[in-house]
């Protein structure tokens, strides 16, 4: 079998396995029909349905975007569990937003202030016409930027999608990349006090913890979801001493079920997602994800 076959099967049993498709798969496959045809049939942007009355503007090869349009909510725990910890008021922080998908949750559907750090320009173009699109420029501020340990200036390559990243040293060599100013998240967040926080760099989350020092130690922050999946070691960075930090942090490992609105402690193995959620306080997100309202995604009440 050929690769590209091989990537066809994954695509389409990750899609048909996913919380929000399980029940329907024959529907799920439909649909991922659909926007196939369609997209060739209308090459370019196509502003789609999202959650309640957002949209989004999705261009064939956005991986993430294109997620959500086959799955409701492409990271099904942690989107669902951004619908329902986020309150008109709060702040949300997305770190490696990409086009926008978390930030048009927070503020589009839950009505609360977003801070959106997205480097690669023109990504970073797409994620302003999403805000747009939603009417969301008073509730979301958006940073072309990067964030690190410290002010300066990194690299970015700006041709893998949601796999940009900050280029390693050796990568650096061959590839030059996007130039992209950089600083601390506590510099970026003085004066606010974020509720929760998004971090998908792709394997610079140590680098984005150590500049985070205040924020994250902030009584009001309810949490914070860490994309580890091993990409740290492009940077000499070890994932397990990163865990030990946030776990000095007071912070504890844990998963998070929307359909029973339940945040548990992480075991091994538990975990669907490269996404680990870190809670200082379980029972204050606990009580808090209880009250949200129910909505209806993907034909299922989340």
């Amino acid at each position: 079998m050929c690769a590209k076959s091989r990537s066809m099967l994954n695509t389409l049993r990750s899609m048909t396995e996913h919380p929000l498709n399980r029940r329907h798969p024959l529907s799920a496959l439909a649909g991922f029909v659909r926007w196939q045809i369609g997209s060739r049939l209308v090459p370019g942007a196509v502003v789609v349905p999202f959650v309640e009355k957002t949209r989004l503007i999705v261009r064939p090869g956005m991986t993430g975007a294109t997620g959500s349009v086959y799955c409701g909510l492409h990271e099904f725990e942690s989107m669902a569990l951004v619908l329902h910890a986020m309150r008109a008021g709060d702040v949300f922080v997305d770190v490696g937003a990409n086009v926008g998908s978390y930030t048009v949750l927070a503020s589009g559907v839950c009505g609360a202030n977003t801070v959106a750090i997205e480097p690669v320009p023109c990504t970073f173009a797409h994620l302003i016409d999403n805000i747009r699109i939603n009417g969301l420029e008073s509730l979301v501020t958006a940073r072309n930027m990067g964030l690190g340990a410290c002010q300066g200036d990194l690299h970015f390559s700006d041709d893998l999608d949601t796999g940009n990243h900050v280029l390693s040293e050796e990568e650096y060599v061959v590839k030059r990349g996007v130039s992209v100013p950089a600083d601390t998240m506590d510099e970026v967040l003085l004066g606010l006090s974020a509720t929760l926080i998004k971090i998908d760099v792709e394997g610079f989350e140590t680098a984005v913890i150590k500049g985070a020092g205040n924020t994250l130690r902030s009584n009001g922050l309810l949490g914070v979801v860490l994309e580890l999946n091993g990409s740290g070691k492009r940077y000499g960075f070890d994932e397990e001493k990163l865990r030990e930090t946030m776990g000095g942090l007071g912070f504890t490992s844990c998963i998070y079920d929307p359909f029973l609105r339940e945040v548990g402690k992480l075991n091994s193995g538990m975990s669907r997602s490269d996404n680990v959620l870190y809670v200082r306080d379980i029972a204050s997100l606990s009580e808090r994800v209880r009250s949200a309202p129910k909505r209806i995604i993907h034909g299922e009440p989340v």
